[in-house]
């Protein structure tokens, strides 16, 4: 299969997969939805073990976003299935609700090019490194992340991305440093400050900086 390097605004593959929920086909279970692939090096790891339990945690927080999460390891259905019993053990959970993709072969995590060579496993295999790939309704590419296999993901981090991204998108806007939800946004500079006064009523602020250029604006979020 051939490896993909994909850029943000490209459109993400579609594939065929064996997983814990049953065979789905990519852009079928996404429907009209966002998804997030987030890939692991394997199962009975005590790092995924905390991000699968993590993100079925903050299934409630996708779910208001329109958000799909979907996992996957290098290793088969029946490994997943033992696996996510130690998984609802860790994080006291009660039922285990999102799907995770069985790779045993390796297929998709070089088709999207997610293997880590600096982690082998016993066979001298390289494991996937741990890939964050946010697909949104029209299946572009909206972000990807990759974290090394020992460094676990920060999922308040994801949630704030994705907030942000999908603000962006109905606003001529941007999310400066360290923004969350709530927090004041940029106003683009390709909108003019007449444009900028009728799109915004609640108004906006001009940073003055030692240039003299007006290019720092800030409004409250919509």
């Amino acid at each position: 299969m051939e490896t993909k390097t994909l850029n943000l605004g490209d459109q993400f593959p579609n594939f065929q997969a064996e997983t814990t929920q049953g065979n789905i086909d990519f852009y079928e279970w996404m429907g009209e939805s966002w998804a997030v692939l987030l890939s692991h090096p394997a199962d009975y790891t005590p790092v995924c073990t905390t991000e699968l339990a993590r993100v079925a945690a903050l299934l409630p927080e996708f779910e208001k976003r329109n958000v799909k999460p979907i996992a996957l390891s290098c290793d088969t259905v029946d490994s997943h299935k033992g696996w996510i019993e130690d998984i609802k053990c860790y994080g006291k959970l009660s039922s285990f609700d999102y799907p995770i993709i069985a790779d045993n072969e390796r297929k998709l995590a070089l088709k999207l090019n997610m293997l880590d060579k600096d982690e082998i496993n016993a066979e001298g295999i390289p494991l996937t490194c741990r890939a964050v790939f946010i697909v949104d309704e029209t299946k572009k590419l909206r972000s990807q992340i990759l974290y090394p296999a020992t460094t676990g993901r920060n999922f308040n981090e994801i949630l704030r991305v994705i907030d942000s991204m999908q603000l962006t998108g109905r606003e001529s806007l941007a999310t400066p440093a360290d923004w969350n939800q709530g927090d004041t946004c940029m106003i683009l500079p390709t909108l003019s400050n007449e444009e900028a006064s009728k799109k915004y009523p609640k108004g906006f602020k001009t940073f003055n900086v030692p240039s003299g250029k007006t290019y720092i604006r800030q409004t409250p979020q919509p």
